[in-house]
């Protein structure tokens, strides 16, 4: 199974696997992410501090930091997969299975950031459904939020017959697709066999649609 995957593997640009972290510098403010003191009471009326990072690129029209973007493969002679990317994150040291992702540009709406960010990212063209309310990943560190939208993809269009990503100079992404059936096994085997991670927005959608499965 895990040699399969491999070749379904879809890359214009040197493996992820191949960048390295070569030094760790003091930063007082950045140019993409900054940092604040919140000062704040409690429930008690108690004065409090808090420490936070917030991204400098949030847009005005949607104010929306980023889309996460969701699209399910409905073959007709195997079982349904869903797009993933893997990508080097240099904060985490490591390379990332995640979701297909990417920030708002200004003036830009949800379902444009969406289609366009999954064909740069993964070479496929898709049309928007839905969206999820407005979401926080990680709250105990940061303001930035995102949406979680849905893009369909029709694997009849011959634009999605040989899928070419369009990425930047500074992107290396690699993207494949897993069978949404036991989606969580199969991340834990290839982040075992690789030494990568799964970020974790997608590693709760695995659970839940195991939970989904077993518990309901």
């Amino acid at each position: 199974m895990f040699r399969l995957l491999l070749k379904q593997r879809m890359s214009t640009k040197a493996s992820p696997f191949k960048a390295k972290v070569t030094a760790v510098e003091s930063l007082t403010q950045g140019k993409w992410i900054q940092t604040r003191k919140i000062k704040y009471n409690d429930p008690n009326g108690n004065s409090r501090e808090w420490e936070m990072a917030v991204r400098t690129t949030r847009s005005d029209t949607t104010n929306i930091d980023a889309v996460s973007i969701v699209s399910i493969l409905h073959h007709t002679d195997k079982p349904k997969e869903i797009v993933l990317v893997q990508q080097f994150r240099p904060p985490t040291e490591r390379v990332v299975i995640e979701l297909p992702a990417g920030l708002i540009d200004p003036n830009e709406s949800v379902e444009t950031t969406a289609v366009r960010e999954l064909q740069e990212e993964t070479g496929y063209h898709g049309e928007f459904r839905k969206q999820s309310p407005v979401i926080y990943s990680d709250p105990g560190l940061t303001n930035a939020n995102m949406v979680l939208a849905y893009v369909d993809i029709d694997l009849q269009n011959p634009k999605n017959c040989d899928p070419k990503p369009k990425l930047e100079e500074s992107e290396f992404i690699t993207t494949f697709s897993l069978p949404l059936n036991n989606l969580r096994k199969s991340l834990d085997e290839i982040a075992q066999r690789e030494n990568c991670t799964v970020d974790a927005r997608l590693y709760h959608f695995a659970m839940g649609l195991e939970l989904a499965k077993t518990q309901l």
